[in-house]
C-alpha cells in the first residue's frame, strides 16, 4: 500500500476469524489502526487486545449482525462520519449448500444482505467522504466462482459474481479521483465458512486448498501493485487479462438495432 494511505484506519467486516482476522494481523503489523466489524463480540475483542499488544495501534470494535438493518445502520454510520477510515474491507460473506430449488428461502435472502447488499450499503457510506478528501480504498473479497459459476452453489455464485461486476464499475466511476478498489477472487481457503455451510473441507482435494494466510498475503501484495483484480492462485496474470480482452470485445455487439442472422427463419414467407 502506498505511504500516502498506510495509517489510514481501516473497518473490516467479517474481523473475527479466517479471512477477516488475517487481514487484521496483517494491517496492524503495517501499521494501520483498525475498526473490526462481527457478530461475535468476545472474538473481536480478544483479536482486537491481541493485536493493540503486539502492534501498538488503536483498535475499535463494532459488534453487528450485518444482516440485520438497524446494525448495519450502525456500521454505515461509523464509516460515514468517522474521518480516520480511509480504508473498507467488505470481506464478511455466507455459503450455502444444495441446488437452487432446495434451499431455504431465509438462508437464500440472509445471503444476499450479507454477501450482495451489505457491502453496497457500506461502499455507499464510504464513499462520498472517500472522494470529498481524493484518498482512501475498498476491497471487496469475491470469489473464483465469479468466474467459474458451475464449481459451485448458484445462489453464492451468483452473489460473488455480483460482487465482481459492482468492483468494476465502481473502479471505472472513481478513476482518477484517488480511490483504488481491488476485488479479491479467492479460490478455496482454509476458513471456517466451510463448517458454517455445512462442508468438510477435508474431503476436498489438498491441492485446492489454500491457507488463509497465503491467501491473504498474495491479495495484499495484489493491492500493493495496484491491481483491480486479484486472483491468489492464479499462476499466468495473462489469463486474466486475455478473458477481460474476449469479454470486452463482446461489447460492440451486445446491443444493435438487429437481431443477429442466426435467429432469422431461412424460409421465405411465400413458401
Amino acid at each position: 500500500m502506498s505511504p500516502s494511505h498506510k495509517l489510514d484506519t481501516a473497518l473490516i467486516t467479517g474481523a473475527s476469524t479466517g479471512i477477516g482476522a488475517t487481514y487484521a494481523q496483517r494491517l496492524a503489523q503495517r501499521g494501520h489502526d483498525l475498526v473490526l466489524v462481527a457478530r461475535d463480540q468476545a472474538r473481536l475483542q480478544s483479536l482486537a487486545e491481541q493485536l493493540m499488544r503486539e502492534c501498538g495501534v488503536n483498535i475499535a470494535v463494532l459488534a453487528a449482525d450485518l444482516t440485520a438493518q438497524p446494525e448495519r445502520a450502525l456500521v454505515e454510520q461509523r464509516l460515514r462520519e468517522d474521518d480516520n477510515i480511509g480504508l473498507l474491507i467488505n470481506n464478511a460473506g455466507m455459503a450455502g449448500t444444495g441446488p437452487i430449488v432446495a434451499q431455504q428461502l431465509e438462508r437464500f435472502e440472509s445471503m444476499i444482505q450479507l454477501n450482495v447488499i451489505t457491502p453496497t450499503r457500506l461502499t455507499s457510506a464510504i464513499l462520498p467522504r472517500l472522494l470529498a478528501r481524493g484518498h482512501g480504498g475498498i476491497i471487496n473479497i469475491a470469489s473464483v466462482v465469479a468466474l467459474a459459476p458451475e464449481l459451485f452453489d448458484g445462489t453464492y455464485n451468483a452473489s460473488k459474481s455480483y460482487l465482481l461486476n459492482y468492483t468494476l464499475t465502481l473502479h471505472k466511476e472513481v478513476a482518477g479521483r484517488g480511490i483504488q478498489v481491488q476485488a479479491v477472487l479467492p479460490g478455496i481457503t482454509r476458513t471456517e465458512i466451510w463448517e458454517r455451510s455445512g462442508i468438510d473441507a477435508n474431503t476436498l482435494p489438498a491441492h485446492m486448498i489454500m491457507e488463509v494466510d497465503e491467501m491473504v498475503d498474495a491479495a495484499l501484495a495484489g493491492y500493493d501493485m495496484g491491481e483491480l483484480v486479484t486472483i491468489p492462485s492464479l499462476p499466468d496474470v495473462e489469463d486474466w487479462n486475455r478473458y477481460t480482452v474476449a469479454r470486452q470485445r463482446l461489447a460492440p455487439n451486445l446491443s444493435r438495432d438487429h437481431a443477429a442472422d442466426r435467429y432469422k427463419s431461412d424460409i421465405s414467407e411465400d413458401a
